[in-house]
């Protein structure tokens, strides 16, 4: 599990840099830039000219921490993409794990799936 997310990691690292790579990001994700600017609350030019912004970085951060707890309860990458992208979970109203985070809610997101894994379900 933890190659899994490690070659996931990797993949989304700005070469020469320690920062994250939107477009990397986005890969894996499968999202447009556009997206991927609205869920971390920046102007999508940001991506390109100010990869280094703070707020851009904290909201990659906090991505690639929800990918990392989801590829811990569900060891196929792109299953566990598939389930922070589009699970609606009840007590969250509903709502994906991807539209917690945007809300800057990833501590809930990754407490949800922790609980998962300890096999609570609900």
């Amino acid at each position: 599990m933890a190659a899994v997310f490690a070659d996931l990691l990797e993949s989304t690292r700005e070469p020469g840099t320690s920062r994250f790579s939107a477009s990397g990001i986005a890969g894996i994700l499968g999202l447009q830039q556009q997206d991927l600017a609205e869920l971390a609350g920046v102007h999508r030019n940001t991506l390109r000219t100010h990869p280094e912004s703070p707020r851009l970085q904290a909201a990659l951060r906090d991505l690639m921490r929800v990918v990392s707890a989801a590829t811990a309860v569900q060891p196929d990458a792109q299953r566990a993409i598939f389930l922070i992208k589009n699970e609606p979970i009840a007590t969250f109203r509903h709502k994906t794990l991807m539209q917690l985070v945007q809300e800057g809610r990833a501590e809930d997101a990754i407490g949800y799936l922790e609980s998962i894994g300890a096999g609570f379900i609900g």
